[in-house]
């Protein structure tokens, strides 16, 4: 696909006004040319033409918002005056796996003030005897080269930027959590205790109550057997004793 009808596609029925980001990797360009970006992509922060064939940066536009240009991987070996006229304030620059070849050839980007970030990766300039003193002492407003700084400390992803915030608002939301899930066991333990004070009264209200009724029917039994025993039955007779019939026949 060449690079103009993949500009086309990528803008998904946007104006170019309203993209910030442009990744056109892999397409063709146009004679080693950019083709398809203009100036109404005034908003464009980062533009990747990676692996795109092109051989000159001639026909960029001015486009004053871009900050990260991706192109690495073409066969670019000059002319990055446009660059220094064209982006001017360009943060970020990876022109690695391409032709240069003198470190004369980047002198243009002096003009850059916001270049923190450089790649020459895979470029024949890499060879050449102190190339990365060279580099820092042609453009000292550059922080890392290569992914790495004059210490030859590795850069992070974002550059040290907003890492601290981040790490303050994950910590802070998980103290948040760590808070709000104690409180949820504190509010677990209390329901269980007082869960456990009920069942603990409901039982020794039973038991006793059962206990208590047991002995009432118990006593209720006593006294019917005592009632039975003392008092004769209404009705019923007194059986006479034999002897005190004999008793009675001797009298007369």
């Amino acid at each position: 696909m060449d690079m103009k009808k993949r500009v086309s596609l990528e803008l998904r029925h946007r104006s170019p006004s309203e993209v910030t980001e442009l990744v056109l990797d892999n397409c063709r360009s146009s004679e080693g040319k950019v083709d398809g970006i203009t100036e109404e992509f005034s908003n464009l922060e980062l533009l990747s033409l990676i692996n795109v064939g092109l051989t000159s940066v001639a026909d960029i536009p001015k486009l004053d918002k871009l900050k990260k240009l991706e192109l690495s991987d073409n066969r670019i070996s000059g002319g990055l005056e446009v660059l220094a006229e064209r982006l001017v304030n360009l943060t970020h620059l990876n022109l690695s796996g391409n032709k240069f070849k003198d470190i004369s050839t980047l002198e243009p980007l002096k003009k850059l003030p916001q270049l923190k970030s450089l790649d020459l990766f895979n470029c024949e300039v890499t060879n050449l005897a102190d190339y990365r003193e060279s580099i820092f002492k042609l453009l000292p407003q550059l922080t890392y080269l290569d992914g790495y700084d004059i210490d030859d400390c590795e850069a992070s992803d974002s550059d040290g930027e907003g890492d601290g915030i981040e790490e303050d608002e994950e910590e802070g939301e998980s103290e948040d959590f760590e808070e709000e899930e104690d409180e949820d066991e504190e509010d677990v333990v209390a329901e269980d205790d007082d869960d456990d004070d009920d069942s603990g009264d409901d039982e020794d209200g039973e038991v006793n109550g059962d206990v208590d009724s047991e002995e009432d029917e118990e006593d209720e039994d006593e006294e019917e057997e005592d009632d039975g025993e003392s008092s004769p039955v209404k009705g019923e007779k007194r059986k006479r004793d034999p002897e005190d019939e004999d008793d009675e026949d001797d009298d007369e």
